[in-house]
């Protein structure tokens, strides 16, 4: 489908090495004129849900200073466009829990509200587990937790697990699981 939008001018209004929001003057699909705000994101965001043998995987938590509270989500982060997704999903393991893998699986991509960003986001299951020593950013004060796959499913069902980004991917992978996709 043909872009309904057009586009008059755009101003850069913030930039930074992870985030870029600009103002856009625009004539809406209806030919009115009007404002739009974007925020372009410089990053892939990367989930990963590891799976041992026993069906458990790892949960991540930290202080989200954004949302000002406690957030207990999958290993996720941001991919650099210079690297392969794959690349960026399997650093952001490591770095996070100490975790390598030897099978990995692309299961999906989304948009992270898409009415205002660009961001786009892309989900792996890591699968033949090794376990190391965790290099977490100097950003990052991590708690890394094992639980079970349907356990992990459960906290999101209990309002636990609000990262939406975790959410579909845990989601997800529980249902491809239970259709023998996985």
């Amino acid at each position: 489908m043909q872009n309904p939008w057009q586009t008059l001018d755009v101003q850069i209004v913030y930039d930074n090495p992870w985030i870029q929001v600009t103002h856009r003057n625009v004539l809406n699909p209806n030919g009115n004129a009007g404002i739009y705000g974007l925020v372009h994101f410089k990053n892939i965001a990367i989930a990963i849900v590891p799976i041992d043998d026993e069906g458990y995987t790892w949960l991540v938590g930290q202080y989200r200073y954004a949302l000002e509270r406690y957030s207990w989500e999958v290993p996720e982060g941001g991919g650099s466009f210079e690297d392969t997704p794959l690349v960026s999903a399997q650093r952001e393991l490591h770095e996070e829990t100490g975790i390598t893998a030897g099978t990995w699986l692309e299961i999906g991509e989304i948009h992270t509200s898409n009415s205002v960003t660009d961001e786009l986001a892309l989900i792996f299951v890591a699968k033949d587990l090794a376990h190391g020593e965790a290099s977490p950013e100097d950003t990052e004060q991590l708690e890394v937790r094992r639980v079970h796959l349907e356990e992990a499913v459960e906290m999101v069902l209990r309002g636990e697990i609000t990262d939406g980004l975790a959410q579909v991917a845990l989601l997800k992978v529980k249902m491809m699981q239970d259709r023998g996709l996985i």
